[in-house]
């Protein structure tokens, strides 16, 4: 679903996607996604409306990103509610619509975490042999 994959790009996390078109008529899907922070919520939710205004697609009403606490951005059959997680956990949709289908979406695109970088500790400073080092005889260059 492209809105859940535009949530993943601003790093929106446990992406749940509930199908209740046979439990309610307000709506087909409900995607429900987390924010680390306010701001967040309102990245998240400006870049899903941004991105699909783009493509010729507008929401039929959007509610509290600017408050940053619970962003919700409705496109008639898929409404998108995008919360800071502690406000999530307060209000609780997934339980609410505990009967509803759901599908966790994952972020494909993340890579495999790096190896840390091997940090040299100053009691172990690599010393470069004389042929690196430029010459002052030569003016730095070597021959």
């Amino acid at each position: 679903m492209e809105i859940a994959k535009l949530a993943l790009e601003k790093m929106a996390e446990k992406v749940v996607i509930l199908n209740i078109a046979k439990l309610s008529s307000i709506a087909d899907y409900l995607l429900i996604c987390s924010a680390a922070s306010e701001r967040q919520v309102h990245a998240v939710a400006a870049a899903i409306e941004d991105e699909l205004k783009k493509k010729g697609v507008r929401p039929i009403g959007t509610e509290g990103a600017r408050e940053g606490r619970w962003a919700l951005v409705d496109y008639g059959d898929v409404i998108a509610h995008i919360f800071f997680e502690p406000v999530r956990e307060f209000y609780d949709l997934e339980g609410l619509w505990a009967e509803a289908p759901s599908t966790e979406v994952k972020d494909t695109h993340k890579t495999a975490p790096k190896k840390p970088v091997k940090k040299v500790s100053p009691s172990k400073k690599r010393v470069l042999p004389s042929s690196v080092i430029p010459s002052k005889k030569t003016g730095g260059s070597k021959k």
